[in-house]
């Protein structure tokens, strides 16, 4: 599976790394003990089996409109099959619109029942991983907001990546940074 993904500035990676860190330190599920060298704060805008030809030349095209500004909103729980703690991205119309645009072109050639149906528009919440854990209810009742910085006000989405499930390499699709 390839994910498509944006990735933060570096002021706003940093903070979110060091949300990571206050979690772990903490003793709580984060993103911080994930210790490949892929791994990144980012937003994940969809995923499919794989980026072909017609994919591909959508996403360069949403790359080309990067670097993207959005506002953080404060910690959102998820309860998927995981518990997840995130903080979550205003969904306004620039936001929406450039998930949009991704969706709909790993839509277009992509087998319907390979999509996930979180990532679709109208369900999608734009968000950055904190912490994820198996143990449902990992997050219920705690105090977790007070163990985290403040999120920064303005962040911008910088590079559009893929990153392949199987083979875990990653791939810039633009722009460079």
């Amino acid at each position: 599976m390839r994910t498509v993904e944006l990735l933060l500035d570096e002021a706003a990676e940093s903070t979110v790394r060091e949300a990571w860190r206050r979690l772990a330190d903490a003793g709580l599920p984060s993103q911080a003990r994930h210790r490949s060298p892929t791994n990144s704060p980012h937003v994940t805008l969809a995923a499919c089996p794989e980026l072909t030809a017609p994919i591909r030349w959508e996403l360069a095209e949403v790359a080309a409109g990067l670097p993207l500004p959005v506002r953080f909103t404060g910690v959102v729980r998820f309860e998927r099959p995981t518990s997840v703690l995130a903080w979550s991205l205003e969904p306004d119309a620039a936001l929406t619109g450039l998930h949009r645009r991704v969706w709909e072109a790993v839509v277009s050639d992509s087998p319907p029942e390979t999509l996930s149906p979180f990532h679709e528009p109208g369900r999608w919440s734009p968000h950055v991983t904190l912490g994820r854990t198996r143990r449902a209810g990992a997050f219920a009742g705690r105090r977790v907001p007070e163990l985290l910085p403040v999120p920064p006000l303005s962040v911008s989405l910088t590079t559009l990546r893929s990153f392949d499930t199987e083979t875990h390499n990653l791939e810039i699709l633009g722009p460079r940074p």
